[in-house]
């Protein structure tokens, strides 16, 4: 049944104004990003986006879940997923999509050329936006979480299935296209400033697996960071943010397969595999090869650390980044398969380098 479709209201003055400010935002800084124009402008990204209703804008309604179960028919694509500091983008299928749990509450694993972990309880908004760009028109779903921070977004690709990306934009059209979102912050988490450290010790050198550590900090009520502080240096220690790019231009030399994680409150997105085109660009540290692309903003990077955890496997490093506002950027691995020893070549690497605290 075809959906009965009405006119979005017409924009207050207020997001007439924002709308206004916005573009004579892109006329003087024409590769100015969405994201950082709303930052510029103290509003959201899906805020900026909402001037625009009706106008290559389109907003969804119903099961954000469901939806997102459809886009493996969309064929290639590109995903976008990005922290504060880091962006990850893969060119690849939505191969095979599991959800644990019912909307807004499930737990999604993408497994394929795009690996994902889905957590479904921070999205709130999705929409289509197709826009005509120097480069050719662009045709994405972006989805958004109850701040209006992205969450997510899916780009289509010469050789995405239009047609499907186009009965999957009319199952989802919302019937009524209302700018206006009511957005909410995010609780401040609050956490523990005493514990019994020694407990705290006992159970990170217990650990059997690597999944184990965000429930042993939650038990703590240990925000991350400060779990990497009190643990002590024989499992955690601050280096250079400078051995990014020695990590990085290691990986492409010798071909060592290497873990990116990065994401936000309601995704995660994984690259697992070799480097090649390792570029620093100003502060953003960039991959830029065919199918992945990561830009790392080393300006908004303020620790870097170490981290071992032990596993049945024996110990796992990583590297781990922090931005200004104590969120985790990112995350660097060594390539590993459950059952099997960590990358020698990647364990050396890393404990090559020296704490500077």
């Amino acid at each position: 049944m075809q959906k009965h479709m009405e006119t979005s209201l017409m924009l207050t003055e207020e997001l007439k104004q924002l709308k206004s400010t916005w573009e004579q935002l892109i006329k003087e800084s024409p590769q100015l990003r969405i994201r950082d124009a709303a930052q510029k402008l103290g509003v959201s990204e899906l805020s900026l986006l909402m001037t625009d209703i009706g106008n290559g804008v389109t907003r969804l309604e119903g099961n954000l879940q469901e939806l997102f179960k459809e886009l493996p028919k969309l064929g290639k694509v590109m995903a976008l997923t990005r922290s504060d500091a880091c962006v990850l983008e893969h060119k690849g299928n939505f191969q095979k999509i599991e959800i644990n749990g019912e909307f807004p509450n499930g737990i999604g694993t993408v497994i394929g050329p795009i690996e994902q972990r889905v957590f479904f309880s921070a999205w709130r908004y999705g929409l289509v936006v197709e826009k005509e760009t120097p480069r050719g028109p662009s045709r994405s779903f972006q989805f958004f979480d109850k701040q209006g921070d992205a969450i997510l977004k899916v780009f289509a690709q010469n050789d995405t299935d239009m047609e499907a990306f186009y009965q999957i934009k009319s199952l989802y059209e919302a019937a009524y296209q209302d700018p206006y979102v009511a957005l909410e912050s995010f609780e401040t988490p609050e956490y523990e400033t005493n514990i019994d450290i020694k407990a705290f010790a006992s159970d990170w050198a217990n650990m059997k697996d690597t999944h184990e550590f965000f429930g042993m900090i939650r038990k703590y009520k240990l925000h991350r960071q400060e779990a990497l502080r009190l643990i002590g240096k024989e499992y955690a220690y601050q280096i250079a943010i400078d051995n990014l790019e020695k990590v990085l231009n290691h990986a492409s030399e010798t071909q060592v397969p290497i873990m990116i994680f990065a994401g936000n409150r309601g995704n995660i997105q994984i690259h697992q595999g070799k480097v090649k085109v390792i570029r620093m660009m100003g502060d953003w540290l960039n991959v830029l090869d065919p199918r992945f692309n990561m830009h790392l903003d080393l300006a908004q990077i303020k620790h870097a650390w170490v981290v071992k955890k032990p596993t049945e496997d024996g110990i796992v490093t990583s590297i781990e980044l922090f931005d200004h506002n104590a969120q985790l950027a990112a995350q660097f691995f060594g390539l590993r398969k459950p059952g099997l020893r960590e990358n020698q070549d990647w364990a050396a690497l890393v404990n090559s380098f020296e704490s500077i605290v």
